[in-house]
């Protein structure tokens, strides 16, 4: 890490930072039963919440498009109604936080999630206070993998992508990342599937728990 200076720690939401699947599939199969189908088993859709919620519908079911943006429309309101039911930070995750804030660091989140639900999502998480920046998938023209997002994030935060690090559970967040000139964390404990080759990602480092990512900060810190 010569030369590098760790001013500002980007997180992707879904799968990085918070495990939102559960509330997540609870409104695909609250969806599937209001439309006939039967309910998925969580390990067959979970790994592509990261490509959005019309990919767990696909991954579901399948159906004509009509259907399936019908099925999307009301999949989002039911989710929008219950943003935070039983979606919690995954383990390691606070004392993460803590620690970029003992440090001096500002944190935020990037992610594709629309702002409709990222900003009640950290609302009810208590992370709105806390967030140098907040950027969703609808904040600016473009979404991740492209660098607009990122660069957006920065603005906010008052930053350089070059002093950023970002963690993702997905290719497209690590691109996003490398896009930006930033550095990048692949999340392995996220929502990946499991022909996903993460090793091929072209991250800086692959982490395996959020404690790994205190111990990444701690060592940038020291050079």
């Amino acid at each position: 890490m010569t030369d590098f200076k760790l001013e500002c720690v980007l997180f992707d939401l879904d799968g990085t930072l918070v495990d939102t699947a559960p509330d997540l599939i609870a409104c695909l199969n609250r969806t599937l039963a209001a439309h006939g189908f039967a309910e998925i088993d969580p390990a067959t859709v979970k790994p592509a919440i990261s490509r959005g919620a019309m990919a767990m519908i696909r991954q579901a079911v399948t159906v004509d498009e009509a259907t399936a943006q019908t099925m999307l429309s009301d999949m989002l309101d039911a989710y929008q109604a219950n943003i935070a039911e039983h979606s919690r930070f995954f383990d390691g995750i606070v004392d993460c936080l803590d620690a970029i804030e003992t440090a001096g660091l500002k944190w935020g989140v990037v992610t594709n999630k629309k702002q409709r639900f990222t900003s009640p999502l950290l609302r009810a998480l208590a992370l709105d206070t806390r967030v140098a920046c907040a950027v969703s998938g609808d904040t600016t023209a473009f979404s991740k993998p492209h660098p607009g997002p990122m660069f957006e994030a920065c603005r906010l935060a008052g930053v350089t992508p070059e002093r950023c690090v970002y963690i993702g559970d997905a290719p497209h967040d690590i691109a996003a990342g490398k896009n930006a000139r930033m550095k990048t964390l692949a999340a392995l404990y996220g929502y990946l599937n499991s022909d996903d080759q993460p090793d091929t990602w072209g991250a800086d480092a692959m982490i395996e728990h959020p404690r790994q990512l205190t111990q990444w900060i701690q060592t940038s810190l020291c050079h």
